[in-house]
């Protein structure tokens, strides 16, 4: 997990910093409380604009997940193409929320980077086209909350196994996390290149830059 003072920038009521995999993006927005409770905005377009190159992201779906603690979800990431990008935060509980470049010719292809996720500071997180997300519940009652850039189709969303030894990303084997079936038993990344399943980095960029036309 990178160091969330690293390299940050801001613009108006929300500051964001570039990850360790390539296109990734963490926003902080400012969080306004008082006595009746706090106002914040996980979503912010100047900033998103600012960080992404992008205008706004096109919403063609939300999703919304709730989980006890030590649930782990993912390495989750749809068929490219179509492909989908995510912007992704916690409204309720805290979570590592992890990002893992998969794309086939990425600079840092095999990367991964991590983002503490919770009710205090609303940290959100951009995924572009291409990229694997998953994510551990630290927390009872952990809500993530997606917006995302297509609708569900079964057939196009895949998976890669969250304990491969070869990544080792942040989730416990002691005690064990709580992954689903089809989490468990799920290729590594190493099996699912040399099955052709991933995405590959060049036609990953191309449906991005199409998604903001």
């Amino acid at each position: 997990m990178t160091d969330i003072l690293t390299d940050a920038r801001r613009v108006a009521a929300m500051s964001w910093r570039p990850l360790a995999v390539e296109g990734a993006i963490e926003f902080t927005p400012d969080v306004f409380p008082d006595d009746r409770g706090y106002f914040l905005s996980p979503y912010q377009e100047p900033a998103f604009r600012q960080a992404t190159g992008h205008a706004l992201f096109p919403v063609a779906q939300t999703n919304h997940s709730r989980s006890r603690r030590g649930v782990a979800r993912g390495i989750h990431f749809t068929l490219t193409p179509p492909g989908q990008a995510k912007y992704v935060y916690c409204p309720r509980g805290r979570a590592v929320d992890i990002v893992v470049d998969i794309r086939v010719g990425s600079p840092t292809f095999g990367k991964w980077d991590a983002v503490l996720m919770d009710q205090d500071d609303f940290r959100a997180l951009y995924f572009p086209v291409g990229l694997g997300h998953a994510f551990l519940a630290l927390e009872d009652d952990t809500v993530m909350s997606y917006m995302v850039s297509s609708s569900y189709v079964a057939a196009h969303e895949l998976a890669i196994n969250p304990l491969d030894p070869d990544l080792g990303l942040p989730i416990p084997d002691d005690p064990p996390a709580l992954t689903s079936p089809r989490d468990t038993i799920a290729p590594t990344l190493a099996q699912a290149l040399e099955q052709g399943l991933l995405p590959d980095y060049g036609r990953c960029r191309e449906i991005e830059e199409a998604l903001y036309r």
